[in-house]
């Protein structure tokens, strides 16, 4: 387009836009009625002469408008303009429908007298239209009879006979070897391996069976020891599953016996318990140095502080029971105090129903009043009513001169809005212009690529590919030398902590038999002391409270009577 043609189709289009409310009613209208067999895909069309046709025909004229129009179909149209410009409708429901977006008066100065004025002028183009479409003469096609014709197909040349193929002769067969009748050599083998181990099964489950017979009548210290023996020895001897169930039984009713279960313990535990005996050790060694440094012996001390820590939890257990005994008589006083606050809440429940029978009475007698003032009130409001509608036509008045005004501003603000828009589009009209122009250059895709160079960017530390691919695999067996340096490291601290943990199970055993002899020995001294031991006498503040409680229960039961 050159510039006046660009203008003209940027106007067309920013004029459909705006009035589009205004041209759909015709068109929509045009589809119902006289264009009930037009396509959809034709509505723009109509509405682009709809739109020029109201709006654009005193700028372009009845000439340019004739040559729009003569340009496209002649039928569509013929047929629009005569229902467009037919004076009848214009003057009726077209003016009443655009009546109801922009002012009537506004509506038949601007654009109903323009039309009406223009509809003879119209009138006889629609009349050339008609005239042309009336002189079309169709012409019919004689159709023509297909010939048919030989296809022109290459002639195949005649194929060679094929030269027989020679039948292959089969290969002889090896012979069977004789070693497919005869038996297996390792079947030999494992017969004589099974013999042997049965043998070794016999001898390690006698074995067995002594050990179990000598583990029942050793004595308590050696029995651990023994113990770990015949488990050995079982797992080993290949028993039948009666016979280990029975030993196994055997063993556990022995350790149920003596109360020396072994428990399976994990490394932290073994760990833990280890330093508790080292502990241990360490106490009894340092108190044995003291001893013989000439200090005193503690038993005596250590008796006393225990006779006193009796003393005091017998007197903790008397200071309890005191302090059960007085919150039960605190639950006691408590039900009668709620019993006399019941008896005073009657009381004056009687004379808070007096009180409200009075107040009613009164409140009766307020709202006789309030409605007699309600009612005067009503007859103020309906004389104010009556002034109040010769206000509101004022204000009607008012509010219609102020949407003439608000009216015009908007035409005026919307006028300008469009010469914006006229201006962004020119400019991104141009914009896409010098990028498409810049698009359509050549540009060098393929770059080549040497993967010795540098990428020539200054930096001290640049390399090349290859010294990167280089200087990492170096990275790579640095580090695998390193992971294996490691390893072996953790293999060799793996097992100095296993060598750690047999060392304290051995302690710990030693210590598990001594610290059982000794429990042995304090449980027989506590039953000694059991047996000569004295009763605790009650303290007198407990059978004070217990009294106490009885007489403020029999209260309780004649109040409880009374109400």
């Amino acid at each position: 387009f050159n510039v006046t043609e660009e203008k003209f189709v940027l106007d067309t289009l920013a004029g459909c836009i705006e009035y589009k409310s205004l041209l759909d009613v015709v068109v929509d209208a045009f589809f119902v009625r006289d264009g009930r067999y037009c396509l959809i895909s034709e509505r723009n069309l109509y509405i682009v002469i709809c739109y020029l046709a109201t709006f654009q025909l005193e700028e372009l004229g009845l000439q340019h408008f004739s040559r729009i129009v003569k340009s496209l179909d002649t039928a569509k149209m013929q047929k629009f303009l005569r229902f467009f410009f037919n004076a009848l409708y214009l003057n009726t429901w077209i003016k009443d429908e655009w009546s109801q977006f922009y002012d009537s008066l506004y509506v038949k100065e601007n654009w109903i007298d323009p039309l009406l004025r223009w509809q003879p002028k119209v009138q006889q183009l629609i009349e050339q239209l008609t005239d042309i479409l009336s002189n079309r003469t169709t012409t019919v096609k004689s159709s023509t009879i297909t010939q048919p014709k030989e296809f022109n197909l290459t002639v195949p040349k005649p194929r060679a006979i094929p030269i027989p193929l020679p039948i292959p002769l089969l290969e002889k067969r090896p012979p069977v070897p004789p070693s497919t009748y005869k038996p297996p050599k390792e079947k030999k083998q494992l017969e004589e391996i099974k013999t042997k181990n049965r043998r070794k099964a016999e001898v390690s489950q006698q074995l067995f069976l002594i050990a179990v017979t000598k583990y029942l009548f050793i004595p308590f210290t050696g029995r651990m020891r023994q113990y770990k023996c015949i488990i050995t020895l079982s797992q080993s001897a290949s028993c039948s599953y009666q016979a280990l169930l029975f030993t196994y039984l055997l063993v556990l009713v022995s350790y149920l016996c003596t109360d020396n279960i072994p428990i399976k313990l994990n490394a932290a535990a073994i760990l833990r318990e280890g330093a508790l005996y080292q502990r241990k050790m360490e106490q009894e060694l340092k108190r044995i140095e003291n001893l013989l440094r000439g200090a005193g012996d503690p038993s005596e001390f250590l008796e006393w502080q225990k006779q006193m820590r009796g003393k005091d939890l017998e007197e903790q257990l008397a200071e309890i029971e005191c302090r059960r005994l007085q919150g039960k008589l605190s639950h006691e006083e408590a039900v009668l105090a709620h019993q006399n606050v019941i008896q005073e809440n009657k009381k004056k429940a009687d004379l808070m129903r007096e009180e409200k029978a009075e107040l009613m009475h009164r409140y009766a007698e307020k709202r006789l009043q309030e409605q007699k003032e309600m009612r005067d009130l009503v007859e103020q409001v309906v004389e104010g009513h009556k002034n109040a509608k010769q206000a509101k036509i004022k204000l009607q008045k008012y509010k219609q001169r102020i949407v003439q005004e608000v009216c015009e501003e908007n035409r005026e603000l919307l006028r300008q809005a469009l010469e914006e828009e006229e201006e962004k589009l020119r400019k991104r009209y141009e914009l896409i212009q010098q990028i498409r122009a810049i698009e359509s250059l050549p540009s060098i895709r393929h770059k080549f690529v040497d993967l010795t160079e540098t990428g020539g960017h200054g930096l001290i530390c640049e390399m090349s590919i290859v010294e990167l691919r280089e200087r990492l695999a170096l990275l790579r067996e640095a580090q695998k030398a390193a992971e294996e340096e490691k390893r072996d490291q953790i293999i060799h601290e793996k097992q100095a902590k296993e060598q750690l943990l047999l060392d304290k199970l051995d302690q710990i055993s030693l210590f598990r038999a001594q610290l059982g002899r000794a429990a042995a020995l304090k449980q027989e001294e506590k039953k000694r002391k059991s047996q000569s031991g004295e009763r605790p006498m009650k303290d007198e503040r407990i059978l004070n409270l217990q009294k106490k409680i009885v007489e403020k229960t029999t209260e309780r039961k004649k109040q409880a009577g009374l109400l």
